[in-house]
């Protein structure tokens, strides 16, 4: 699915870090982990998406707003470097689309006299189910 905003490069900080967990010396010597920061107040994304990236109740998204992921999935830089900008274009994409306000509508006569039938069925076969008494 494409990404409804395109973030520049140079809005996007990203640090290589050593991963932490097993590995062995690969751990030890190489920064294969991405520690990605990203301001939204100083970033090119529209008021109302940064509105309400700053309203999300995400523990990724600082008070100053910055977003800051931490993502250490792959042994590869360039896979983490890859999965961190998705992780980013997600959250924004999530909170981009603006969803639609439902319509109240009533429900029919029949509907209702239908709903109304099942639920006497439904009450007629719990009845049945009681304990069976001997006068």
């Amino acid at each position: 699915m494409p990404h409804l905003y395109c973030i520049p490069e140079n809005e996007i900080e990203l640090n290589l870090i050593r991963a932490q967990g097993p590995g062995g010396q690969n751990v030890n010597k190489v920064a294969n982990a991405v520690h990605l920061r990203f301001c939204i107040h100083s970033s090119s994304l529209p008021d109302f998406i940064k509105q309400r990236l700053l309203a999300l109740n995400d523990q990724r998204i600082s008070q100053d707003g910055v977003v800051v992921m931490k993502v250490q999935t792959s042994r590869s830089r360039e896979q983490n470097k890859l999965e961190a900008k998705q992780r980013l274009e997600a959250l924004i994409d999530g909170v981009a689309i603006v969803a639609t306000p439902r319509k109240a509508t009533k429900p029919t006569k029949s509907s209702q006299r239908r709903r109304l039938d099942t639920k006497a069925v439904r009450g007629e076969v719990k009845k049945l189910r009681g304990r069976v008494r001997c006068n």
